[in-house]
């Protein structure tokens, strides 16, 4: 017999963040997927449930009132509904490092295992695709973050551009490297992310500072790649930039995120003392609250040692060449060409980048004009194998 639960909150072993943007376009379509997961009726059979909070940050649109009413709909009519509670938790300040804080040590319930983080604007399409990810924590104790491999929309394409072709090998290049925390989906162990905390000026780009601390337990030691693991059979899927401009204004805003990522992982932090380092989550905590400048006097000092845009970060430029060399012989030469010409995008949005970081600004996020997820079909999805 399935066991009932009248309140799932009591007894929770996932908890799901979903990280909304005026997402109103989106966020239907993605709450869709998402409770198409086999998770919900897996965690049920074991008397185990979870809870969906959409976090809402500084939404001026209907974000918040369509995520309710889908969650009203889902308590109604899905199969496993004793099993999980849906909420939104609308916060008025914008941006994701601030809805990713207070989801993690405020909104999520205490007695979680797992925590997901998830991205309003993507599409879940392999129903085992959560399950898996928390299985393959539940089985690898080396391993504080499962993550699952991202597809841009564009690869599912039966006839594609130009464009296209070169979006998908910068992709293939991009995962080619070891350790890879994509910040649109990926599920962490609870104790883990509650021993981290996100500088309130850190920009979105989130990821590169949270896998820097996962890999090297708060920076106890060196890079341990095993930390992060690849879950089986699991893929979500996101729209693609795929114009020049808006590939631009992502290289940029990645620029940006490597840059501070770069200070406080490379420069500062590292040099705290131990006891500091160990929690360090109460360390960034204080900082924040006692000295609300203390990053963006970080990141102005760094400016005025570094003279060339280029030196923003180590490997700013030939990081893409570098990894090439996760490819085999082939690929490499297939990828070549779009990898060079994603270095040269990468040197001129770091221009852009140094000037933006000179002028006082850190908190880039363009908000792109596309065209969204929600006519694609899981059908459509499921037309290419994943390898």
């Amino acid at each position: 017999m399935i066991p009932k639960h009248t309140n799932p909150s009591e007894t929770p072993f996932v908890s799901i963040g979903i990280f909304a943007w005026n997402e109103e376009r989106a966020i239907s379509a993605m709450l869709a997927s998402l409770f198409q997961q086999s998770l919900f009726e897996r965690l049920c059979r074991r008397g185990l449930a979870c809870e969906v909070i959409c976090v809402t940050n500084g939404c001026t649109d209907r974000t918040a009132s369509v995520a309710e009413e889908v969650f009203a709909q889902q308590r109604h009519k899905h199969s496993w509904a004793e099993g999980f509670a849906g909420r939104v938790a609308a916060i008025q300040e914008r941006g994701k490092v601030n809805a990713w804080n207070r989801f993690v040590h405020e909104f999520s319930v205490r007695q979680a295992k797992y925590l997901f983080m998830m991205d309003a604007d993507i599409l879940i399409h392999r129903p085992e695709t959560l399950w898996n990810m928390v299985q393959s924590l539940e089985q690898n104790p080396a391993a504080s973050v499962a993550v699952d491999r991202p597809r841009k929309d564009i690869f599912f394409k039966q006839q594609r551009s130009w464009r296209d072709w070169f979006s998908l090998r910068i992709s293939e290049v991009t995962l080619a490297a070891s350790a890879q925390l994509c910040a649109q989906l990926y599920c962490i162990r609870a104790e883990v992310a509650r021993g981290l905390y996100l500088p309130k000026d850190l920009p979105a780009c989130e990821d590169g500072f949270i896998k820097s601390l996962v890999c090297t337990d708060n920076l106890a030691h060196e890079t341990l790649p095993e930390r992060i693991c690849l879950a089986p059979e699991a893929e979500h899927t996101f729209e693609a930039y795929t114009s020049p401009a808006a590939i631009l204004r992502n290289q940029k805003r990645q620029v940006i995120g490597q840059t501070i990522v770069h200070l406080l992982v490379d420069k500062n932090l590292r040099q705290l003392p131990g006891f500091q380092r160990r929690q360090l989550a109460q360390t960034l905590r204080a900082r924040d609250a006692t000295d609300p400048d203390w990053l963006k006097r970080l990141i102005s000092q760094h400016l005025q040692r570094t003279r060339w845009f280029w030196r923003l970060y180590p490997g700013l430029f030939e990081y893409r060449l570098t990894r090439l060399r996760g490819l085999n012989p082939l690929k490499q030469i297939i990828c070549l060409p779009a990898a060079c010409a994603s270095c040269c995008a990468t040197l001129l949005a770091s221009l852009l980048a140094y000037r933006t970081l000179k002028s006082g600004s850190i908190h880039y996020w363009p908000k792109e004009r596309r065209l969204g997820l929600g006519g694609v079909h899981s059908a459509d999805l499921r037309l290419r194998p994943m390898n």
